[in-house]
């Protein structure tokens, strides 16, 4: 058995790096799409707060929600403990400590990552620079999973380490679907009612371009969540609001689908000690989510149920240090 110091020490590494990866995607993917949107449409900074989980803490020390201000809260604040520089950092505080159970090119990979993002995080504020110090951030995540997967003896602290990872990845998209997606779907059924209210030319024109600048925010929504691809493989179909919510919140074969995040999960909660302590806890989210299949189409009642979700995934995660961290002490 794992000590309880290295458990928490894996555990919470894998968060923060699974984390920074996660904001860095969804930070990029943003601006994307705001660059191929008309102005007007969406230039709103403030969705990503939301996404984040940080709004208020970005409010008590920020007058303005300007673009620059937001991104560098969210890429750049070392102050921010949610920012990919903090989380980052936060990680490499963890793992230090943890050298002996990681292989060494991954202590590697997470130390040049900080000094790289360290170094040059005003660089991902700047929006010329932008895109590459996120995408070198994403990059290097994805080597540091390779590495892992590749060298890294399955055993107990593995199994933590992809525990850390999956419990992370699943509220992410829980945060990324309760906030961008309750609000296209919202925004979906008022444009609807307008145009059935009114049947004038004009009116039917706005409703088509309207649907036309949706179908962008859902593309990126998905590449935010690196989805897009796997989406149109999966569905074979245009992209719908509907079609998009059951694809990340259900689909089994895609690991960053929550229900792909709760199989990963149970997975490495089977191979840990004392499974019988956590699993009931999994259970209580897959009953949330088979519960909300009715509710996919209807954008407030979908941001309300990622609520739920978020808090049994909450409680997972404390039930998961109760059982392999305080137990253990």
């Amino acid at each position: 058995m794992l000590l309880s110091r290295v458990a928490d020490n894996l555990y919470w590494g894998a968060r923060y790096l699974e984390r920074a990866e996660d904001t860095a995607r969804v930070v990029r993917a943003f601006t994307e799409v705001l660059l191929d949107l008309p102005v007007g449409v969406a230039s709103s900074w403030e969705p990503l707060l939301a996404v984040a989980g940080s709004r208020e803490a970005f409010e008590a020390g920020h007058a303005r929600r300007a673009e620059n201000d937001i991104v560098h809260f969210l890429v750049a604040d070392s102050a921010n403990f949610g920012s990919v520089v903090a989380s980052v950092a936060h990680a490499r505080e963890n793992l230090r400590t943890t050298r002996e159970v990681l292989p060494r090119e991954a202590w590697q990979t997470v130390n040049d990552l900080y000094l790289y993002t360290a170094r040059d995080a005003e660089s991902g504020v700047d929006r010329r620079s932008r895109a590459r110090f996120l995408g070198r951030v994403i990059s290097e995540s994805q080597r540091l999973d390779g590495v892992i997967s590749g060298t890294m003896q399955r055993d107990e602290a593995y199994e933590i380490w992809r525990l850390g990872q999956a419990v992370e990845r699943a509220d992410m998209t829980t945060r990324v679907v309760g906030v961008r997606a309750a609000a296209l779907l919202a925004t979906t059924a008022a444009t609807v009612n307008t145009a059935t209210s009114t049947a004038t030319t004009s009116t039917t024109t706005t409703s088509t371009a309207t649907d036309d600048f949706d179908e962008v925010q859902w593309m990126g929504m998905l590449r935010s969540l690196t989805a897009l691809q796997m989406y149109q493989r999966a569905t074979r179909g245009p992209i719908t609001g509907e079609g998009v919510v059951s694809f990340l919140l259900f689909d089994h074969e895609f690991p960053r689908s929550v229900a792909g995040c709760m199989q990963r999960i149970r997975s490495a909660l089977s191979r840990l000690p004392r499974a019988d302590r956590t699993l009931p806890e999994c259970d209580d989210v897959d009953a949330l989510l088979s519960g909300l299949r009715a509710d996919a189409g209807d954008g407030a009642a979908l941001d309300q149920a990622m609520d739920r979700v978020q808090m049994a995934l909450g409680r997972l995660s404390a039930a998961v240090y109760d059982t392999f961290v305080r137990a253990a002490e």
